[in-house]
């Protein structure tokens, strides 16, 4: 077996065994969220306040931090749901 191809493999089960899972919601907010400049862009997209938002991402961030992987940025939200599979690099 190929080395390189074994530790991509462990890599990649070992970041799902470690994947949160979101709701559909959670998803649907945290996309909107990371395309938006603001919490408030992002609410009127989806005509929910902006502490809904906030509410949401507090939630999403709590179960990253439960899973190891803090995502205490934006940035570092978009680097989850990119690795996670929640979004991909055709969006952006």
């Amino acid at each position: 077996m190929n080395a390189d191809f074994d530790y991509a493999e462990r890599r990649i089960l070992g970041s799902l065994a470690n994947r949160p899972v979101l709701s559909e919601r959670e998803i649907e907010v945290l996309i909107a969220w990371l395309l938006a400049e603001s919490k408030e862009e992002a609410a009127a997209s989806l005509y929910i306040s902006a502490s809904t938002v906030s509410t949401h991402i507090s939630r999403i961030r709590a179960k990253y931090d439960a899973a190891g992987r803090a995502a205490p940025t934006k940035a570092h939200l978009l680097a989850r749901a990119l690795q996670d599979g929640y979004t991909d690099l055709d969006r952006w």
